[in-house]
């Protein structure tokens, strides 16, 4: 009985501290970040994933910071979250920051994934020392073209080689543009409700809101750029110095516009330039040929950042910089792996009772002596870090916690200059 009281008493005193640091930012406004984006602002790096960082002696603190002391995923007591995703008109997710919050096929359910917003909130929190409040809204395979395209970008209209490539088909131009004209600017629209909606009532999300002291916009983050970097229809000399001179454009627009929406004129404003790959200068193999495309469109990305009109309140992170040259070492081993198994099966396809054919099982036994052989144990560890495709930053918990505390770093950066 006197272990339990004295547990019981614990607790209270806890409660008693964090009530208390609260109490002592109520005199501040809520500081309200909103990140926003397509798959990878959704976020695809499994939980699983989280032990890769602990391998690493430059990430196995971000590890201690991400779990509790009983090892599973931290809840933030101090960050709270919005989440707006999900097919037709979306849903929501919301409560205390922690892991769970990156893509979901349920806006409501943990997806068991992270995005940018797990580390960002945490670091962020401990950079300010107060509590803050994240909005969140992303969705997979957008386009700022098009998708999240911004209401001073004006009308989508096709270009040259849209036009030329229609007639080739003898696609009618006026129905097409009228089903783009439809879809254009949709998901900046309803990234827009939502972030007003959550705004008229902050204390919905944070229940220790205090609508005397009001928020505070106190920076956005947009991570995006898959849909726009591979279409070659819209961007028709992308592999060209300038080929994406208009996502430039476009990400003024936006920028503009979702200052002007808010009323938020001078909002910190973070650009994750899109960096699956590594930095472009390392590139070897098969991706030596995307290299002018990829470097293009990363300095299209990064380019508003250098405007004059944008100078000391809007920052480009270079997300090239948390690729990790070690998951694509034993990726390349892996896919050798693979091909292993699949010349087997093909120089044994449709013949099993021919004699010198070699048995389903044999195959397997060949494959796992060669796993065996070229992967070493480390390897094998490392293996488990990756839960995703290339694309989605290989699903890598360890790629997605550095970004987002990037993000959480450069945004801060900004609200200090």
């Amino acid at each position: 009985m006197k272990l339990a009281s004295a547990h019981v008493l614990l607790v209270i005193l806890i409660s008693i501290i964090s009530s208390s640091a609260f109490a002592q930012n109520a005199s501040k406004p809520l500081k309200v970040f909103i990140l926003a984006g397509q798959s990878n602002m959704e976020g695809h790096a499994k939980i699983s994933s989280f032990d890769h960082l602990g391998m690493d002696l430059k990430t196995a603190p971000i590890l201690r910071q991400m779990r509790a002391s009983n090892g599973t995923p931290q809840v933030c007591d101090q960050v709270w979250i919005s989440y707006f995703t999900g097919s037709g008109d979306g849903g929501e997710g919301f409560g205390k920051l922690t892991a769970g919050y990156g893509s979901r096929r349920d806006p409501q359910k943990d997806g068991g994934k992270i995005g940018p917003e797990f580390t960002f909130g945490i670091y962020m929190q401990k950079l300010l020392g107060e509590p803050i409040l994240i909005i969140k809204t992303a969705w997979g395979g957008k386009s700022l073209y098009n998708d999240f395209r911004s209401p001073s970008a004006g009308p989508y209209q096709f270009n040259d080689s849209e036009l030329e490539s229609f007639n080739k088909r003898g696609v009618n131009i006026e129905d097409a543009q009228t089903k783009v004209a439809q879809n254009t600017g949709r998901y900046y629209q309803m990234m827009m409700k939502h972030v007003k909606r959550v705004l008229q009532d902050p204390k919905r999300i944070c229940p220790e809101y205090d609508p005397q002291q009001g928020y505070e916009l106190a920076g956005f983050v947009w991570f995006q750029g898959w849909n726009d970097m591979v279409n070659r229809n819209v961007y028709p000399t992308r592999d060209q110095p300038g080929g994406y001179d208009l996502y430039s454009k476009l990400m003024a627009h936006f920028i503009r516009d979702v200052r002007k929406d808010l009323s938020a004129p001078q909002m910190p404003f973070v650009i994750g330039v899109f960096g699956v790959g590594g930095p472009v200068e390392k590139y070897s193999g098969g991706a030596v040929r995307y290299k002018n495309t990829h470097d293009n469109f990363r300095k299209a990305m990064a380019a508003p950042a250098s405007m004059p009109e944008f100078k000391g309140n809007v920052a480009a992170v270079l997300t090239e910089k948390y690729w990790d040259p070690e998951l694509d070492a034993v990726t390349a081993k892996q896919g050798k792996v693979s091909q292993k198994a699949r010349t087997l099966r093909e120089a044994n396809k449709g013949f099993p009772d021919q004699e010198g054919t070699i048995s389903p099982n044999a195959q397997k036994k060949i494959v796992e002596d060669f796993r065996n052989s070229l992967l070493t144990p480390r390897d094998l560890e490392l293996l488990k870090g990756i839960t995703n495709a290339e694309y989605h930053y290989l699903g890598s918990a360890k790629i997605m916690a550095q970004i987002g505390k990037a993000f959480a770093e450069a945004t801060h950066s900004l609200q200090t200059k």
